[in-house]
């Protein structure tokens, strides 16, 4: 199967019906995680599945055995798939609390290499440290901003808080160490990864408070996400420096984390 043909769609590790697919999808309350995989590894792979047994324990009071969930990604990807864009999403199946997981398949992505403008918005999600599914918010400021010509639209909170982008972490380099801000966020997988990565460097990561009037005081900003790390080039009408040596550090350590076998 060639990467553009790729669109499978499976429920609890079986091909699914329209009335099965129908059934769990409207449902609206769940929880999900979003990978990169290529020749059928992930990076970050336990991340994933921590991330799917923290939120499943919280939402549903139950665990998720990781075991199963990659057993599920595997005979999605079959034999014909070794790379995808490969989303799990945990749905409520029905009253009594079980749930349904579903695994999709797209083509593989990578993030643009072109740096990002970045559009503030009034606007924080709820219960920030789940990635869930159906937050109308968040896909309305996307859309709002692209109809602006951005490319991705920075959440921020009272006073100008900043937290992070729709569907991106944001970090910040004030000339010494990198900064992300530490407002309610999704701590995203290649977020956690780098923040590791870079615990063995020179290069300090730390968290703490950032807000819209302080953008302009930084050397240099990076978007990140399951499908890479991009420098920002503009938040609002404040243009933010490109970093060429940064921008390639980041990237080389990046590169260098292992990928895991689902």
């Amino acid at each position: 199967m060639s990467a553009s043909a790729i669109s499978r769609v499976e429920i609890d590790g079986r091909s699914t019906t329209v009335e099965r697919l129908h059934a769990v999808a409207v449902a609206g309350y769940g929880h999900f995680t979003a990978m990169q995989v290529r020749g059928g590894r992930v990076r970050g792979l336990a991340d994933h599945l921590h991330r799917l047994d923290a939120a499943n324990r919280e939402l549903f009071g139950t665990p998720l055995d990781g075991d199963l969930i990659r057993r599920y990604i595997r005979h999605a990807l079959a034999h014909d798939v070794p790379d995808a864009s490969v989303r799990v999403h945990v749905f409520a199946a029905d009253e009594a609390g079980s749930v349904a997981v579903l695994v999709t398949l797209r083509p593989p992505g990578d993030m643009p290499p072109a740096p990002q403008a970045l559009r503030s918005v009034p606007y924080l999600r709820s219960v920030a440290h789940i990635k869930r599914v159906g937050d109308f918010g968040q896909a309305h400021y996307r859309r709002q901003v692209a109809r602006e010509g951005f490319d991705e639209a920075l959440l921020t909170g009272p006073d100008g808080l900043v937290a992070e982008g729709a569907i991106t972490n944001v970090v910040f380099f004030d000339g010494t160490s990198l900064l992300w801000p530490n407002a309610p966020v999704l701590e995203g997988i290649t977020m956690g990864l780098l923040e590791r990565a870079l615990s063995a460097e020179p290069l300090p990561s730390r968290r703490g408070p950032v807000h819209l009037s302080d953008v302009g005081s930084f050397r240099a900003a990076f978007v990140t996400n399951s499908r890479g790390i991009a420098p920002v080039r503009l938040i609002d009408d404040v243009p933010i420096p490109i970093d060429t040596a940064l921008t390639g550090t980041l990237g080389r350590l990046y590169e260098s984390i292992a990928w895991d076998p689902i």
